[in-house]
């Protein structure tokens, strides 16, 4: 894409990049309240069925994942005009949601900054390998590709990690706003969850809010893995790598059901999120509808989502993903490909 296109793609998207004070108060109030009356209702539906609870559970995770968007657009300042507004509505929600504010709105910025660049890797994305560097890896390191590639791992583990270990925790290099921010959310957690367990007991909490947040964990991470990780999305490395492109052709757009639509906050509309952070989620359909180079990214629905599951290293040479057992098939082919070469002949002239 030319710079004269990108910059009139920007320019097409700017009317899109602005808050509505009402549109996300409506939102404040048709997501967190009814999270909360559902959680009250899994936790009275107890004395009637576990199942009967765990179901009302699963539609609970859909508004915890529907606040998380709430909490993302605060990281990028778009859900509301006022910086401070964003900061406070943004610590609660990561209090609701499990999430440490500023540490993620940090580590968040850096991933829209790096992604789909091959040289910058490792800060808020989804480990990818290319071909190459698997097949240089160590035994261990193969394993650990492998394991943390495996669905039952990223989409089982991964919650658990994610709120237990590294949402808790600070980076090295975190300034004092970030760790203080951490901190201030981690004791809100722990004084909130204390409460809670001296009110309904500490089997009734574990069972409801760990299966609501376990879900909307899982849901969460599928969502973020759906949309960057499909066969032919876009990585390069630094000195080809365009910010535009990895926007459009890197991010999909993963149309769903309206009712999921709803509750993941239009996210599926990642291109245009990836273009314009600054949009706020309920004027991300707008934009996409509104211009018309964004309908061209990547369309996955949720039938070819599930194929995304196979593709576990990327090939840079061929622009897509491959599963491991694509890589050995190829390795094969070309060990026999070498094998069959005639033996060039040399003559003895002597």
């Amino acid at each position: 894409m030319s710079k004269e296109k990108t910059k009139q793609l920007h320019k097409n998207v700017a009317p899109f990049a602005k808050s509505d004070l009402k549109k996300s108060i409506i939102q404040l109030v048709n997501t967190v309240p009814p999270l909360l009356i559902l959680w009250f209702a899994a936790y009275q539906a107890l004395s009637v069925s576990i199942w009967l609870t765990l179901a009302i559970c699963v539609v609970a995770s859909g508004f915890v994942v529907r606040t998380f968007i709430i909490f993302h657009d605060c990281t990028h300042g778009s859900f509301f005009k006022n910086k401070k507004a964003n900061d406070i509505v943004g610590t609660i929600t990561g209090v609701l949601t499990l999430f440490a504010y500023e540490k993620w709105k940090r580590e968040h910025a850096i991933h829209h900054a790096t992604s789909s660049n091959l040289d910058k890797r490792g800060v808020g994305d989804i480990w990818v390998m290319t071909i190459q560097e698997y097949q240089e890896a160590s035994s261990w390191q193969r394993l650990a590709y492998r394991c943390y590639r495996n669905p039952l791992v990223m989409f089982g583990f991964g919650p658990l990690y994610l709120v237990l270990i590294s949402s808790r925790f600070n980076r090295k290099d975190a300034r004092k706003k970030e760790r203080m921010n951490t901190y201030l959310i981690n004791v809100c957690l722990v004084v909130l969850y204390t409460g809670m367990i001296l009110l309904v007991g500490w089997k009734a909490f574990v069972i409801v809010q760990g299966a609501t947040m376990f879900t909307a964990g899982a849901l969460g991470i599928w969502l973020f893995y759906i949309q960057h990780t499909f066969e032919d999305s876009y990585f390069e490395e630094e000195t080809e790598w365009d910010y535009v492109k990895a926007a459009v052709e890197g991010s999909s757009y993963y149309k769903l059901p309206k009712v999921l639509q709803w509750a993941t906050g239009n996210i599926g509309f990642h291109h245009v999120h990836h273009l314009a952070p600054r949009v706020p989620n309920y004027n991300l359909e707008m934009a996409h509808e509104l211009t018309p180079p964004l309908q061209k990214a990547t369309t996955i629905d949720m039938k070819k989502s599930l194929e995304s599951l196979r593709y576990k290293l990327y090939d840079p040479e061929h622009k897509t993903f491959v599963t491991f057992r694509g890589i050995q098939k190829a390795a094969k082919l070309k060990n026999v490909s070498i094998e069959l070469k005639p033996k060039k002949t040399t003559f003895d002239t002597k």
